[in-house]
C-alpha cells in the first residue's frame, strides 16, 4: 500500500439508480461519467491529475491536491446544474438523472489491489449515503444536492470566493457509526431535520409554571415561579403584589395564582 497522500474527493451518485431496467442504467452511468468530465474539466483539472472509481450508480474521484479546490466547487455549483438541465430536458420521465455530491479533502492511500484506503475518504463516503442528503434532493425541484465537509467549508466556502455565496451553504450533523460528522449543505435543509447548530443545543426547559386553577407540573430543584402582577394564596396565607424568585420549596395545600389586585 502506498503510503497516504492528501486528495481532495468527489462523490457523485444517482438517485434511484436501481429502479430502472438494464437499458436506463447504461444511459445514466454514460450521463453520470460525461458530467462528471464536464465538471472537472470546467474547473481545468486534467486527467493525470485524478483517479477514478466506478461504483455502479456512482463514481469516485481522487483528485490531485495541487488542483483547485475552489475552482472545482465553482464548477459543482455552475456546471453540474446546467448539464443536468440539458440532458434531463430531453430524456424520458424514466431516463431523468438527479445527483447527489459530497466534496471533500483528506488523506488516502491506494493499496496493492488498486482499493483505495482512508478514514476521510469513508466519512465522504458517509455523507453521501446520509438521509439528510437523500431527503435534501427528494424536495427540491432542481436535480442536484450539494454537501461539503468541515474542512472545504473552512477552507474554501467561508471566505466568500467568486461564485461560491458563502450564505447558501447551511451546517448539519449527519449520524454515522462513527458518531457524528458536520458537513455544509448547499441550499435549504430539509424539513424537519436538525442543522449542525441546532443538534448540538439543549431542549427548551419547562419553566414550572403551573396553568391557572390547576397544580402544574412540579419544578426541578432551581427552577422558578414569577408571581408578578398576581396574588398568592398558600395554605390558607395570603400575600399580594409582585412576588419572584421563589425556588427549590414545598408546597402543601391549594396555590392560588392571581385575583384582585
Amino acid at each position: 500500500m502506498t503510503d497516504p497522500v492528501s486528495r481532495t474527493i468527489l462523490l457523485l451518485d444517482i438517485e434511484k439508480y436501481s429502479d430502472r431496467d438494464d437499458v436506463e442504467q447504461a444511459y445514466l452511468r454514460r450521463m453520470l461519467y460525461g458530467i462528471s468530465d464536464s465538471a472537472l474539466e470546467s474547473a481545468g483539472i486534467e486527467e493525470t491529475l485524478r483517479l477514478r472509481a466506478d461504483r455502479g450508480d456512482s463514481v469516485m474521484e481522487l483528485i490531485d491536491a495541487n488542483a483547485s479546490v475552489t475552482a472545482l466547487l465553482r464548477a459543482l455549483l455552475t456546471e453540474v446544474p446546467v448539464q443536468l438541465r440539458a440532458v434531463n430536458r430531453m430524456a424520458s420521465s424514466s431516463a431523468q438523472i438527479r445527483l447527489r455530491a459530497v466534496l471533500a479533502t483528506g488523506y488516502v492511500a491506494v493499496d496493492a489491489l488498486d482499493g483505495w484506503v482512508g478514514s476521510d475518504l469513508n466519512h465522504a463516503c458517509r455523507l453521501l449515503d446520509a438521509e439528510l442528503l437523500r431527503a435534501a434532493l427528494r424536495e427540491r425541484g432542481d436535480d442536484f444536492a450539494l454537501c461539503v465537509s468541515e474542512p472545504v467549508h473552512s477552507g474554501i466556502v467561508r471566505h466568500g470566493h467568486r461564485g461560491i455565496p458563502p450564505e447558501d451553504f447551511h451546517p448539519i450533523t449527519v449520524t454515522s457509526k462513527n458518531g457524528p460528522l458536520r458537513a455544509w449543505l448547499h441550499g435549504p435543509v430539509p424539513t424537519g431535520a436538525a442543522t449542525g447548530a441546532a443538534a448540538g443545543s439543549a431542549a427548551p426547559e419547562p419553566t414550572g409554571t403551573p396553568a391557572p386553577g390547576g397544580s402544574g407540573d412540579r419544578p426541578a430543584p432551581g427552577h422558578s415561579y414569577d408571581f408578578r402582577g398576581s396574588d398568592v394564596r398558600i395554605d390558607g396565607g395570603f400575600t399580594g403584589g409582585s412576588h419572584h424568585g421563589i425556588s427549590g420549596g414545598t408546597f402543601h395545600g391549594d396555590v392560588t395564582i392571581g385575583g384582585d389586585a
